[in-house]
């Protein structure tokens, strides 16, 4: 992450991944100008925690010809290993009401409690930008499995649906959320309907005061 943001962050752990987020990517404007810039960057960040061959043997021996057991196994070393970031969850059922699935949803689904990213954050844009977003893309586009995050920033929960191919950004909820009032991200910028809404330069466009 250092390497891709061209900075370390003077905390260790959980708050240096807050730090390099908030000022290394979403606050960085002369190294990421837009969000799909910011997008891109996170996106690599996740591509850069495999060996470069573990991806695409994966989408050929497992994604591509088992994607039920493909979306199980994700599913169950995500819930493993992401506690540390963000905070306690368990495994569900996917959410099928939008789905493309069929009745095999068991074990397809996470359940993330209060992500502890987000609350951290207090960033609509970081959640969108940093995370769903480029978190939806490599799931699909690197693992071979498509994958949809439905934050509730009421409540700071988040659903991962494994198998289910994200909505279009004009029929997500989550595109359509103005920031919290305690947001201290610089990057507000003017709500953009069209192919900016699909970037995500609607967030931060205006403030709502939520509990954190």
């Amino acid at each position: 992450m250092a390497a891709e943001v061209g900075e370390l962050s003077p905390g260790e752990g959980f708050q240096g991944i807050i730090d390099m987020t908030k000022h290394g990517l979403i606050n960085n404007r002369d190294r990421f100008s837009s969000p799909k810039d910011v997008q891109d960057a996170s996106q690599r960040i996740l591509r850069g925690l495999f060996p470069s061959w573990l991806l695409p043997a994966f989408r050929v021996m497992f994604a591509k010809p088992m994607p039920q057991v493909s979306g199980r196994m994700i599913a169950l070393v995500t819930a493993v290993t992401c506690q540390w970031l963000m905070g306690p969850m368990e495994i569900t059922n996917a959410n099928t009401t939008r789905a493309t699935l069929g009745t095999e949803t068991g074990g397809l689904g996470i359940k993330v409690s209060r992500c502890r990213f987000l609350e951290e954050s207090g960033c609509v844009s970081v959640c969108l930008n940093c995370c769903k977003i480029p978190t939806q893309r490599f799931f699909s586009e690197d693992m071979g499995v498509p994958m949809t995050m439905t934050p509730d920033y009421d409540d700071f929960s988040c659903q991962f649906d494994f198998l289910q191919t994200p909505l279009d950004p004009e029929m997500d909820e989550a595109y359509n959320v103005p920031c919290f009032s305690q947001c201290s991200t610089q990057r507000r910028e003017p709500y953009l309907r069209g192919e900016d809404r699909a970037s995500g330069n609607n967030v931060c466009a205006d403030s709502v005061s939520r509990k954190l």
